[in-house]
């Protein structure tokens, strides 16, 4: 049985992620992150539940064959978010383009320019400014 701290340092460094952008994503502190993946706390279900939509998981794939209390285990949602909404947008924004592409109507894609902009100023995360940047190359 695998320690859910190991399991979730894993799942980290899988991405390249440090301590610091996991605990922003999931809002506590490194040193809460640290203490998890030491396996010197153990985490509360919201935590659970927001690190397996950051891992698009659902919470109970994240914690099956883990150290993580059953009784905890129990009490989690059994499904989370598992996008953000700037990946959200850039799904639209490529059925957009795919619709003005097939009907040649290039009014389908008017205000989309100025919605990435927006975004991208709401946005701090690496990733989610380079799947922006992506987009506004495609449009």
């Amino acid at each position: 049985m695998e320690s859910l701290g190991k399991r979730i340092a894993k799942l980290r460094a899988g991405l390249g992620w440090t301590q610091q952008d996991l605990a922003d994503r999931v809002a506590v502190s490194r040193v809460a992150l640290s203490h998890i993946e030491s396996d010197i706390s153990v985490p509360g279900e919201r935590t659970v539940a927001l690190l397996a939509g950051v891992f698009d998981l659902e919470p109970h794939d994240l914690v099956v064959d883990s150290t993580y209390p059953r009784a905890k285990a129990d009490r989690l949602p059994l499904v989370v978010t598992r996008h953000t909404e700037v990946e959200l947008q850039v799904r639209l924004l490529d059925q957009a383009i795919e619709l003005a592409d097939r009907y040649g109507d290039p009014t389908l894609l008017s205000g989309w320019s100025e919605r990435l902009r927006e975004l991208r100023a709401a946005t701090l995360d690496r990733r989610q400014l380079e799947l922006l940047e992506q987009a506004s190359v495609r449009l």
